[in-house]
């Protein structure tokens, strides 16, 4: 056999067939807009507007008769209500689960800010504790205003002081 006519795979090993190929996408631009529509479907503005639309649809159903497109038990209107509840339900949990990401990283990060305080609070407290002991020995304000006064009456009064 030619080298051109040879298999170029060998019959030991498996077959690598290759991958299908599927499109790629932005999974933090996906995530994004998986977070709004979740938005969105927690508003009033979302449920006035399914309500508009339901009661149009049911409206337009019951009055044309020559019309209707989904009769009465409006089984159209709860394929429509099961198709969008299975779409939205997945995008909620991709929402939360960005959610509690975030809010992962946020406690994180409180915790080592609290550590870092809670070591610079500690730090101050020594800093402070070995001050007071330093300031222990000098004298007080309280202490050199009665030595002081102590020596101004020790003091021999003056003849102007006499006059008085």
């Amino acid at each position: 056999m030619s080298d051109s006519t040879r298999p170029q795979w060998r019959l030991d090993q498996p077959k690598v067939r290759s991958a299908r190929r599927l499109p790629r996408f932005n999974a933090d631009a996906f995530g994004r807009l998986s977070e709004r529509f979740a938005h969105f479907l927690g508003t009033g503005r979302f449920l006035l507007f399914q309500s508009i639309f339901v009661g149009i649809w049911i409206s337009l159903n019951l009055a044309l008769v020559a019309y209707r497109w989904d009769p009465y038990p409006f089984i159209l209107l709860n394929l429509a209500f099961s198709t969008q509840a299975a779409y939205a339900a997945p995008l909620i949990l991709l929402a939360q689960n960005r959610q509690a990401d975030r809010d992962r990283i946020s406690l994180d990060e409180d915790r080592q800010r609290a550590e870092a305080a809670k070591a610079d609070t500690e730090y101050l407290a020594r800093e402070i504790a070995s001050l007071r002991l330093a300031i222990g020995d000098l004298a007080t304000r309280d202490y050199l205003h009665d030595e002081v006064n102590r020596l101004l009456e020790d003091m021999p009064k003056s003849n102007d002081d006499q006059r008085i």
